[in-house]
């Protein structure tokens, strides 16, 4: 945020690299070769036995793979950034949008199961308990290891988030399987089988529309929700020598990285005003921030009366 007059803007950016870190796309590859070997694994067994709950995890196991594809993608073109004139925000939004697609495919496997496991009612195969025991065992151990990996960047990332949520939901599945391969070895009640298919959809659903919903709100560009938006309005306007304060709009443009623009009018110093205004958005978290200071002395400013 610079010093700014009448029409001229101020803006602050971050110094050094931008965009992800190498060390979170070097995780993020390694922790993607390890769920495709096990996707591969647990698809085949359950393919061979005729497992739902191990389809189930696989199916889940496949959306891990195409979110954590998608998500390395986001991380790459969010590194690379852009200098086109078309991109001036560079490709920051990718991550979100890769998190609204791996919602989507959440929600299209856990529907695909319930509908397997309603069809499944009355005819449930003979299944090998012990089978479904190893096979459950081996993806708990990779999910675990995985979820290791990608837990701190998953804080900072909404695309790491996504990929994150999916290997957890893939472990709680792992554990329903290991639970149905032990009641159909101990009892020879293969519904078993059926009843954890359906149950790691249902776990499944609540959390990809928690995640739609985080994507979504970044992308109506609503304002962060630990931003409060009329707080910062009214600490701007009670700044010495502010006589008004509009156009002020606060959202996310990406995880981590929330942005405002605000307009305020003066009859006082524009740079000792603009200099205020920067100390008020970085205490709300707000330093990325282009302010335009306009001077009611001279009788040059922009209409008021803006409805968005």
């Amino acid at each position: 945020m610079g010093v700014g007059h009448g029409h001229s803007h101020g803006g602050t950016g971050g110094g050094g690299e931008t965009g992800p870190s190498r060390g979170r796309i070097r995780r993020m590859i390694v922790a993607l070769v390890i769920v495709v070997l096990f996707l591969i694994l647990e698809a085949s067994v359950g393919l061979i036995i005729n497992s739902l709950a191990l389809i189930a995890d696989a199916g889940h196991m496949l959306t891990d793979v195409v979110g954590m594809s998608m998500g390395l993608v986001a991380l790459l073109l969010a590194r690379r950034g852009s200098t086109a004139a078309a991109r001036t925000f560079g490709w920051h939004r990718a991550e979100v949008l890769t998190a609204m697609l791996n919602a989507a495919l959440l929600l299209g496997v856990a529907a695909w199961v319930f509908y397997e496991a309603i069809t499944r009612i009355g005819d449930a195969p003979e299944l090998p308990g012990l089978a479904l025991i190893l096979t459950a065992t081996a993806g708990l151990a990779a999910n675990i290891v995985v979820m290791a990996m990608l837990r701190a960047d998953s804080k900072e990332s909404l695309a790491v988030r996504g990929a994150y949520l999916e290997v957890f939901a893939d472990a709680v599945g792992s554990v329903g399987v290991l639970i149905a391969g032990g009641l159909i070895l101990a009892f020879n009640w293969t519904y078993a089988d059926i009843v954890v298919g359906v149950l790691i959809s249902l776990w499944v659903v609540p959390r990809a529309i928690k995640l739609a919903a985080a994507a979504l709100r970044i992308l109506t560009q609503a304002s962060p929700a630990d931003v409060d938006v009329e707080t910062v309005h009214a600490d701007l306007a009670a700044l010495p020598g502010v006589t008004g304060v509009h156009d002020l709009h606060v959202w996310t443009l990406t995880t981590g990285m929330d942005v405002a623009t605000v307009h305020l009018t003066t009859d006082s110093d524009p740079s000792a005003v603009l200099e205020a205004a920067r100390a008020v958005l970085e205490a709300h978290h707000l330093p990325h921030a282009t302010v335009q200071v306009e001077s009611t002395t001279n009788g040059r400013h922009c209409a008021e009366n803006v409805t968005w």
